[in-house]
């Protein structure tokens, strides 16, 4: 069983994240706050279908290894994932239904390492995190989430 260590959101694309405590997330959106959420809630309102990027996750221990390799003073929020988590098999979720916090989710794909990634913190995150950068996943019912909450495989 996996634990929420970090919880962060952008209200704007390339914008700063900043953490919270808690949040709130929405079937279908995100969560609530967040850039993707707003996105989501203008493509419903228009009608059109919603990304299946309404929430990320990524390993606390798989940043903590990149940033004490490149002895480095990176935030876990600079790799721009939602979710910093611990003790959990991120890529063993994909295709699968779990629990965090009180919201239920599925694992849709890898979260891969980007060109943004790659300018904003390093060309290594590339080689280095492939496979290990995190897991992008849907909200199928809604919940509430703070850190220290449970995250586990249903």
């Amino acid at each position: 069983m996996g634990r929420v260590e970090g919880i962060f959101i952008a209200t704007k694309k390339r914008q700063k994240v900043k953490p919270l405590e808690f949040a709130n997330l929405e079937a279908g959106k995100g969560i609530v706050g967040d850039r993707y959420h707003r996105m989501s809630t203008n493509m419903v309102a228009e009608g059109k279908s919603t990304p299946s990027n309404h929430i990320t996750f990524v390993a606390k221990e798989e940043l903590k290894a990149f940033i004490a390799r490149h002895k480095s003073n990176l935030d876990y929020g600079d790799f721009r994932r939602n979710i910093i988590t611990s003790q959990v098999n991120l890529n063993a979720l994909v295709s699968k239904e779990f629990l965090v916090g009180s919201a239920r989710c599925r694992g849709v794909e890898l979260c891969e390492p980007c060109q943004v990634l790659s300018k904003t913190v390093s060309d290594k995150v590339l080689s280095e995190l492939i496979h290990r950068a995190g897991l992008r996943a849907i909200i199928l019912d809604d919940g509430a989430l703070k850190i220290g909450d449970k995250i586990e495989a249903i």
